[in-house]
């Protein structure tokens, strides 16, 4: 986390490593590069979104396979036991005991960095804008080719969200999905907790993760995905409608 950047931006990445720091769950490795481990070019479109806000950025750094950040603690999905018709051996009948022993580690480390850094700027005075940013599949399970280049998830509070889809629907050449393929309204989720919960501006961006398998790609979407979001987070601070 770049904890010396700009104050009143901050970027999240819940799904950002494929790292299997408890091994490889018996999993081959062909099975850990897929977005059933995290999410493919994620990482590096916050990062690249980061630099160019000169905004700090907090990142997990292991896989979601280990345990979901971006579920609730008591979600029946905090750790998959099968995920896309992959069976993962390594959580199969996974206990309560093991289930809280990889929350201590890997978990609560990540929420309480985002709680530490949201606790001072609330003594600062400060109420920052949430960008949770996170890469989606072009297909899954044999369901309809997802066209959206970007998606843009929200629940309740549409203050960043309904603007930076009006926004990106704007720019030529792009489809912007609006809670789809998945819907912002996950309770306890990382927007639930750390945006509603404490009624901070919000907006959680799904880029679609064939256009961003490279480096090359990651920057060139980031970068699109910049202005608009610059744009954005401007109209709100002005108090425009």
């Amino acid at each position: 986390m770049n904890a010396e950047g700009a104050p009143g931006l901050l970027f999240l990445c819940d799904h950002a490593s494929n790292a299997m720091p408890e091994g490889d769950l018996g999993l081959p490795p062909e099975e850990i590069a897929r977005h059933i481990a995290w999410d493919p070019g994620a990482r590096g479109v916050t990062l690249a979104l980061a630099a160019a806000f000169d905004a700090p950025a907090i990142l997990t750094r292991q896989s979601r396979l280990v345990i979901d950040p971006n579920r609730g603690p008591d979600d029946p999905t905090l750790v998959m036991q099968l995920y896309d018709g992959t069976i993962i051996p390594g959580n199969r009948g996974i206990s309560e005991a093991e289930v809280a022993r990889r929350r201590a580690l890997y978990y609560d480390p990540y929420h309480t960095a985002i709680t530490g850094r949201l606790d001072a700027l609330a003594l600062r005075g400060i109420q920052p804008v949430l960008v949770s940013i996170h890469s989606m599949t072009a297909q899954l399970r044999g369901k309809p080719f997802r066209p959206w280049q970007f998606s843009v998830l929200w629940n309740r509070d549409g203050r960043i969200a309904q603007r930076l889809i009006a926004r990106l629907r704007a720019e030529p050449g792009l489809e912007i999905g609006d809670n789809e393929p998945y819907s912002g309204a996950l309770e306890g989720d990382t927007m639930s907790r750390h945006g509603l919960g404490r009624e901070l501006p919000h907006v959680l961006i799904e880029l679609r993760n064939d256009l961003i398998s490279t480096p090359e790609g990651e920057a060139l979407w980031a970068g699109k995905l910049a202005g608009p979001l610059r744009d954005v987070i401007a109209a709100y601070r002005a108090g425009e409608d």
